[in-house]
């Protein structure tokens, strides 16, 4: 991986990037799959995803990092995005830096989650001299689980919460989450020695 404060993110087949206005269409198709937003509250309007699109922007002026769009290197200019978040609610973890991923599920089961999303871990670890980094889904959600372990990163019972933005009762609102310390992400990247572009 190779990184600056102000420079793509370059994996072995990935590019992390800042937004361009070309991504909002794609990205807004990607909002609208029933399939993707499956563990979200629902799916999106144009118009909300462009609204989200702008807070990722302002995301990046507040912090200096965000969620990255991502592109395949010699194929697809836009897939979603990989990066690094300040959650907007308390919670018993806050404040922290969560890592987090929504890709178009035409290129799920390539492993471009794990792949962006270690990038945007040693990114939070390297340049940000982060000490740890959290994240955080729903019971069912499966693919995303199976990406933090990947990653490394660990869950524990007591740190499971109820998602303060989603109202009681909500089929949605129980998350687990999962941590990931710099020194263990450390030994796993050793562990598994990721290709270097």
């Amino acid at each position: 991986m190779s990184s600056s404060l102000s420079s793509t993110i370059e994996t072995a087949r990935l590019l992390l990037r800042r937004w361009r206005d070309d991504d909002l269409l794609p990205f807004a198709a990607l909002n609208a799959d029933p399939l993707v937003m499956e563990h979200f509250p629902g799916v999106m309007t144009r118009t909300e995803s462009d609204a989200l699109a702008d807070r990722i922007l302002r995301h990046f002026e507040q912090h200096g990092f965000g969620p990255w769009a991502v592109e395949i290197k010699g194929g697809a200019p836009f897939i979603g995005f990989v990066g690094l978040m300040v959650p907007r609610f308390e919670a018993h973890f806050t404040p922290c830096v969560e890592v987090g991923w929504r890709l178009a599920a035409q290129h799920w089961g390539h492993g471009y989650a794990t792949e962006g999303a270690q990038a945007a871990l040693e990114f939070a670890f390297q340049f940000l001299n982060l000490d740890e980094v959290v994240s955080m889904t729903t019971p069912g959600n499966w693919r995303s689980i199976r990406v933090m372990q990947k990653l490394g990163m660990s869950r524990k019972l007591e740190d499971d919460f109820d998602h303060p933005l989603l109202p009681d009762s909500h089929p949605l609102q129980r998350h687990f989450l999962y941590r990931i310390r710099k020194p263990e992400a450390v030994a796993n990247h050793a562990e598994s020695s990721p290709q270097k572009p």
